[in-house]
């Protein structure tokens, strides 16, 4: 049984009259990788630097280990913090600005060498220890960073969109180093990205998060598979949502049509928003379907093609490993499995119709980590 330690309750954080934060409510548990997740001014980098303690809350107060730390400054907390920009010393070697902070606190000589070799060990720079932190790449600087930090022997490290600097490749893998480092010092991470890939492939439990509010928690599976609301839906990889009607458990209606479902619990002929996953949808003969629709565009994406079909003039993104050209008429079949049935919500309507395809691509910018609180 996880052994809970930080609870966030009732956290609010106002800045020249506007709310940032709007009753953030949330535990994170002893050894977990937690991830806040949403996009640029959502609140995550302002619940980040709340916990680490370099922001004091407006409202409501935060808990670690049993004990409300609100007024305890940065440096009294066992928290570290990993920032984008890594803010190495650029005049001192690997193994100085790793041991600095220990030397700031007076350890002993042999047990900061015994832990900083530790630590070069943990995130595989050993034999680095002379090189200077300017001659390194930025994922070996990133590993510096991390290194500095773990040295200190934090219970918790806060992560604020470490990656966002390195490029793809190297993102990719500093996600699995990262999970193996979590993983291989048993202490808990909370990091922060706007990043949806990033946070489904290394969190054991997500944050998702706009306009200052959680609209989710759960894990990664979870949260992809049985998104709450179209915001989730359309932030947590790419959706179809449409409008739909609930006529009974497991049945539910849209495009006039009335679909085997496999949820349950909503009212008679309630309007719901449903959500159909591209990946998920088989393409079939127009004769043998339910629906039938025109290919209006073809992307080739490496692995499959992302196709844009026309159905009654609402758009539908398909992922599929077969070439369908524009023009062509397709049928669809969809299993009952296959539809995902959220309550209406404030997002509704907003997302997951594909006929502004192009910007949607667009849209993911590189600077969304500059979070202006």
């Amino acid at each position: 049984m996880s052994k809970e330690l930080i609870r966030l309750r009732d956290l609010t954080m106002e800045f020249d009259g506007e709310r940032i934060l709007d009753g953030i409510n949330l535990y994170i548990n002893d050894h977990e990788f937690l991830t806040l997740l949403g996009p640029s001014g959502c609140g995550k980098t302002t619940t980040l630097r709340i916990i680490g303690g370099f922001l004091n809350a407006t409202s409501g107060t935060v808990t670690f280990d049993g004990k409300v730390i609100n007024d305890v400054p940065p440096y009294e907390r066992q928290i570290n913090t990993v920032f984008q920009r890594y803010a190495l010393f650029p005049h001192l070697n690997v193994y100085d600005n790793i041991a600095f902070g220990l030397r700031v606190a007076k350890v002993p000589r042999d047990e900061i060498d015994r832990r900083v070799h530790e630590m070069l060990e943990v995130v595989s720079l050993k034999g680095y220890e002379n090189r200077r932190v300017t001659a390194l790449s930025g994922g070996q600087q990133q590993r510096v960073a991390i290194a500095r930090a773990l040295v200190n022997q934090p219970k918790v490290l806060l992560l604020d969109e470490p990656l966002g600097a390195l490029d793809l490749r190297l993102r990719k893998d500093m996600q699995n180093e990262l999970k193996r480092i979590q993983q291989a010092m048993g202490i808990t991470f909370i990091y922060v990205t706007h990043d949806q890939e990033e946070a489904l492939s290394m969190s054991d439990t997500i944050v998702v998060m706009d306009k200052g509010r959680i609209q989710q928690i759960g894990k990664p599976e979870d949260i992809y598979n049985e998104p709450k609301n179209a915001f989730v839906a359309d932030f947590i990889g790419e959706s179809n949502i449409l409008d739909g009607v609930m006529l009974s458990d497991y049945k539910v209606k849209f495009f006039g049509r009335v679909f085997n479902c496999v949820d349950a619990g909503f009212e008679p002929n309630e309007p719901v928003d449903v959500v159909i996953r591209p990946e998920d949808i088989d393409i079939v003969e127009p004769g043998a379907s339910m629906l039938t629709g025109t290919v209006t565009s073809v992307t080739f994406k490496g692995l499959n093609y992302d196709i844009i079909v026309d159905f009654k003039g609402f758009k539908w993104l398909i992922q599929t490993t077969d070439f369908h050209g524009v023009g062509k008429t397709i049928g669809i079949r969809l299993n009952p499995e296959d539809i995902h049935i959220m309550k209406k919500s404030e997002y509704s309507g907003m997302f997951g119709d594909y006929s502004s395809y192009s910007a949607e691509y667009d849209e993911l910018t590189e600077d969304a980590g500059d979070e202006e609180e």
